[in-house]
């Protein structure tokens, strides 16, 4: 309920005791841009880790905020620089896979179905805690967007498209597959991984346009969003272009402006255990 000043100042905070104190994850963190940036300096990297490490703690105060913001509140502080987009590429009737990584504030994209008169549906992984669960359901769902559980998403889109329902999915789609469930290896920041091929898989199985996510950080608190097409014909195109495109564009924004990645996350945990 606090204002977003004292918010932040309590995430100056925690930031002290989430790096110098606690230590949070420093050894991914730091791991995972020396692999990435072998080219920079031990100083630039420190750099670029006390950033992320404050930009961390400041989308996870915001995510917390979502709770009881209001939506006049997030549409100054997150904004759309092409929403015209959408119009137009649905007019051939097509759903939309909404692909995007884990950069910035994904949370606040969740307003874009205020700015669109078509059926918003986003993916999400149920969380253990029924309370927070809820929580989160409510906040992202107060713009209209339809909360789907992933194992669920594919009975959706069917339903939808059986219904001729125009449809933006959105989907996150940086992550790091299971192993198990590695179909596809590709360098992503220049290091060979397994790669999620989940969301091109279902454009072309459901014949969507797919679009880019491109978000950047204004400054604190602000953020604006543009969106690119990677492609109005899914089906005419080679088996993991769309996935290659998806990459090239999310490398493009990480190598710019690296704090604003997640990289807590083990994204490279599998890099040697590529099939030969």
């Amino acid at each position: 309920m606090l204002p977003f000043r004292v918010l932040y100042f309590i995430s100056d905070g925690v930031y002290y005791l989430l790096y110098y104190v606690f230590g949070y994850r420093k050894k991914t963190v730091a791991g995972n841009l020396k692999l990435v940036f072998p080219e920079k300096t031990d100083k630039e990297l420190k750099t670029i880790e006390k950033r992320f490490y404050h930009h961390l703690v400041d989308v996870f105060i915001e995510m917390l905020k979502s709770f009881t913001v209001s939506k006049e509140a997030v549409y100054k502080r997150y904004t759309f620089t092409n929403v015209e987009i959408f119009d137009e590429l649905f007019k051939d009737g097509k759903s939309i896979a909404l692909v995007g990584p884990h950069y910035a504030n994904w949370e606040w994209i969740m307003s874009l179905d205020s700015f669109v008169k078509y059926n918003g549906v986003a993916a999400y992984t149920k969380i253990n805690n029924p309370y927070f669960n809820n929580k989160m359901l409510k906040s992202r769902s107060k713009f209209g967007t339809n909360m789907i559980q992933t194992s669920r998403i594919i009975a959706e889109m069917q339903k939808n498209k059986k219904e001729n329902v125009p449809t933006i999915y959105g989907l996150l789609s940086d992550q790091s597959p299971h192993i198990s469930k590695a179909f596809y290896w590709s360098k992503f920041l220049g290091v060979k991984v397994p790669i999620h091929t989940g969301a091109e898989m279902l454009a072309k199985r459901f014949d969507m346009n797919v679009v880019y996510i491109a978000t950047k950080k204004i400054k604190r608190g602000h953020y604006e969003t543009t969106f690119s097409l990677i492609t109005d014909n899914a089906t005419s195109i080679p088996d993991y272009q769309i996935t290659d495109i998806f990459l090239e564009k999310v490398e493009a924004q990480i190598r710019k402006e690296p704090a604003y990645y997640f990289w807590t996350h083990r994204r490279f945990k599998h890099k040697d255990k590529a099939p030969n």
